[in-house]
């Protein structure tokens, strides 16, 4: 292809009817004053969108449009181009045909990249245009680290020998940025940063050391490496972590805060003794702004009546659901909503997962004697108006947040439950009065995370034998289940078919009714009248709402409902 023509990409825009040559002037006096390209400024402004720009551009220069969603890619051929010049130029390598390669950039007219991409391929190019947020997302998915992770294990192989490595020599003899260790750490995290995960699993296995990433709710294996280098790698989080390095043979906890891509990662790290050495498990908790209410996508029923429940000035509300299902997102979407000047709001966790501006958090500490129970103690004599208790451990904690919810104070909590009737049994089991609960439980919420199917890739369902069952017994009610859809996988949701998570929510409300069998003791009774209650609003409900609507598939609303069903 011959080199692209230069266009000013304004006056091309006004040419195209895009915008106005008003429009023009405002963006260039805004651009005078601060800098940035002229096409990034006319989106922020809404004069017109980044497809629209990347459209006008094709157009004139004669050149495809490409929705990135839509390309599947070989990374051999994408790497043609190094990360970092793909990243500078705002380009990648699509396609290879003999001579020539596909080239997608957000913007052809820029001349200089152009040439340099020419001289670092030292072949023929045909150009393509390419939305630039889109493009940016692409080159992080298909830009994975985990070639980089095994060469820089390999390398940390080769580095620590067959002897025992002394960790503090090592670094005295090479500085942190390259030792390999170091390396191979930062490139890990940043690696798990790109797919989304939530924890980084590192275990050392009979014959190799086995890293394991988990993104949304589901693990997969990163990357495997020669068992021997486990224990710098564990010695290093634990330095990072100020844990004990020669403590070897107990379980230990710490954390450590990471800068990464502008980006900061509060890092939890648990380490266990196994057979093979200390295996580490690193929760990534990712500095940024709290969700909201309406971010958790409620139904409008269950929005209205949650939002009343969290609102009222005393009671106790419980969040039920097992690790990982999101129920502290809930909680801090609802102290969001409370937060103000005119109410004090204290919470007590282990650990404090998120910062909103504005409370007095406190996280226990086991080693000082810092328990949930002393610290809602002195929360009381704290003059609070909301208290969030980060989860129901024990008998004592529990008496002393139920009447903490009878005495003027809302409290907010979490429970491992399976669904909302089972909460209340459970409190009992753990010894709470009857009459004490009975008169402090406002409502109970019970939630799961499901998997979204990838918008992308999604295709028509072909349903087995145990989904038609499913789906047998779920529309007993005669509902039709309109076109189910199924995972495919793509370069989009890096092959799994899904991206992203969708809450859904079982909300039961404490009425006058439930209260008396409660007060009575009566579990069994409550359980059925609770179960009446939920007819058509359980969690299963609402995942096959999920199914109906195309958002996920009947194999995910199976797997996350199945302990429900059970």
């Amino acid at each position: 292809m011959a080199r692209p023509e230069k266009i000013r990409l304004g006056d091309l825009l006004v040419q195209q009817k895009l915008i106005s040559q008003e429009q023009l002037i405002e963006a260039l006096a805004k651009q005078k004053q601060s800098g940035r390209k002229l096409g990034r400024v006319l989106v922020e402004l809404g004069f017109v969108t980044e497809d629209e720009i990347s459209g006008a551009i094709a157009r004139q220069l004669n050149i495809p449009f490409l929705d990135l969603r839509q390309v599947h890619v070989r990374p051999e051929i994408v790497r043609l181009l190094p990360e970092q010049l793909a990243r500078r130029f705002r380009a990648i390598v699509l396609e290879q045909r003999e001579n020539r390669v596909l080239v997608a950039m957000a913007d052809p007219t820029d001349l200089f990249a152009f040439d340099e991409i020419i001289n670092h391929l030292n072949r023929e190019v045909e150009l393509a245009v390419a939305n630039e947020g889109a493009l940016a997302q692409f080159i992080d998915r298909v830009y994975r680290r985990t070639e980089e992770i095994s060469e820089l294990a390999r390398n940390l192989t080769d580095d620590l020998g067959e002897d025992v490595i002394d960790f503090g020599a090592l670094a005295a003899t090479q500085s942190a940025e390259e030792a390999p260790v170091v390396r191979l750490l930062q490139t890990l995290f940043e690696d798990a940063l790109q797919v989304h995960a939530s924890d980084i699993h590192i275990e050392p296995q009979e014959r190799n050391l086995q890293i394991r990433f988990r993104v949304d709710g589901m693990l997969s294996v990163a990357t495997e490496a020669d068992r021997k280098i486990s224990p710098a790698l564990i010695q290093r989080l634990k330095l990072m972590a100020d844990l004990d390095i020669a403590e070897k043979r107990l379980p230990q906890d710490g954390r450590f805060i990471l800068r990464l891509k502008q980006r900061a990662i509060d890092v939890r790290m648990s380490t266990v003794p196994t057979q093979f050495g200390e295996s580490a498990v690193l929760r990534l908790l990712i500095a940024s702004g709290t969700s909201g209410l309406a971010d958790l996508a409620m139904t409008p029923d269950h929005f209205a009546r949650f939002t009343k429940l969290i609102h009222r000035p005393h009671g106790l509300i419980l969040v039920t659901g097992p690790t990982g299902s999101g129920k502290t997102t809930t909680l801090y979407a609802a102290l969001a909503d409370l937060n103000s000047p005119e109410r004090k709001i204290l919470t007590v966790e282990d650990p404090v997962e998120y910062r909103l501006p504005g409370l007095n958090q406190i996280q226990v500490n086991d080693k000082i004697d810092l328990t949930f129970a002393r610290a809602l103690r002195a929360f009381l004599r704290q003059d609070p108006d909301v208290i969030l208790l980060g989860e129901m451990r024990d008998a004592e904690t529990a008496q002393i947040a139920l009447r903490a919810a009878i005495t003027g104070h809302l409290v907010l909590s979490t429970l491992h439950t399976n669904d909302t009737p089972s909460a209340a049994a459970r409190l009992m089991d753990m010894g709470a009065p009857a009459y004490l609960l009975a008169t402090s439980l406002s409502g109970i919420v019970a939630q799961r995370l499901v998997r979204k199917l990838c918008t992308n890739c999604a295709a028509p369902a072909t349903l087995d034998a145990n989904e038609r069952a499913w789906l047998r017994q779920a529309l007993a009610d005669g509902m039709e289940l309109g076109d189910a859809r199924q995972a495919k996988g793509c370069n989009h949701c890096n092959n799994t078919g899904y991206h992203g998570r969708q809450g859904i929510y079982e909300l039961l409300e404490i009425d006058s009714e439930l209260a008396g069998l409660l007060n009575r003791g009566d579990v069994n009774a409550f359980r059925i009248t609770a179960q009446q209650r939920l007819i058509g609003q359980t969690l299963r409900d609402q995942a096959l709402r999920l199914v109906r609507e195309g958002v996920t598939s009947v194999a995910e609303a199976m797997r996350v409902t199945h302990q429900v069903d059970e």
